[in-house]
């Protein structure tokens, strides 16, 4: 089986046995996301979930990072997206959870924003020792409606609460004693421990596995798209996102 063009040469793939493998590839810009790269994955669930000898997909990143959210800075490879009217059409979220397949998340280092988000929307994650975590939209002045339907859900509402109202950065412990992830192994551990999580996803039976993927994800509040959409553009978001540029605080209009 050879593995998808996903259509952005910052997402590398391969299939090793009944697995598709993404790796970010992106650490110049801590691994963050462009519109190719987020459709890039969005088109990984839609591939893998048409091919039967397929069990899993495992995400993961390079260096120091696995993902440090969108790219805000409106790069893009291919021209034409970055004048899209939704962006948030290419967010690969609701697919990663329709999929059949057993989304991995490889937590090798910085996790944050729709880094976080992929994680939250993955049914496996499996974090190194030195992954660390955060919630920063609302230093930018973002409403993130994927982040509301999932982190309440891993971690309780006043965790959730917490990590959305004070962008605290946090450990790998702390994260697993919150639920925020399934299991935290030493970081030389890292691959060991996912080999044998894709080994065990690939002994269960793959109908059965899809079905109980399906009702846990049926019982997840539905996403509110239209808190993202509708602030993109408006003068909070776009001081938000320009604070972040020149790396200011945000003086937010009032």
């Amino acid at each position: 089986m050879e593995a998808p063009d996903l259509g952005s040469r910052f997402l590398l793939t391969r299939v090793e046995g009944r697995v598709l493998h993404l790796q970010v590839n992106r650490p110049e810009r801590r691994n963050s996301y462009t519109q190719d790269m987020y459709r890039g994955i969005k088109r990984a669930a839609v591939w893998a979930d048409e091919q039967a000898d397929l069990d899993a997909v495992c995400l993961t990143g390079v260096e120091r990072w696995f993902g440090a959210g969108g790219d805000m800075g409106g790069n893009a490879e291919d021209p034409a997206l970055q004048v899209e009217w939704d962006p948030t059409d290419h967010f690969p979220f609701r697919h990663i959870e329709r999929c059949s397949k057993i989304w991995v998340a490889k937590i090798n280092g910085l996790c944050l924003a729709g880094g976080l988000d992929i994680a939250l929307h993955c049914d496996v994650t499996i974090a190194s020792d030195q992954a660390r975590f955060r919630v920063p939209e609302l230093l930018r002045g973002i409403p993130d409606g994927f982040m509301t339907a999932r982190l309440v859900e891993a971690v309780g509402l006043a965790r959730a609460r917490y990590l959305f109202f004070t962008a605290a950065d946090i450990s790998a412990s702390e994260a697993a004693v919150m639920g925020l992830v399934g299991g935290v192994v030493p970081h030389d551990e890292l691959d060991a421990e996912v080999a044998r999580a894709l080994e065990a996803i690939s002994r269960t039976g793959p109908i059965a596995r899809a079905k109980i993927k399906r009702d846990i994800n049926s019982r997840l509040p539905a996403h509110d798209t239209d808190l993202m959409r509708h602030s993109i553009g408006t003068p909070e978001m776009v001081e938000g996102m320009r604070a972040f540029l020149e790396k200011r605080e945000a003086v937010w209009p009032r």
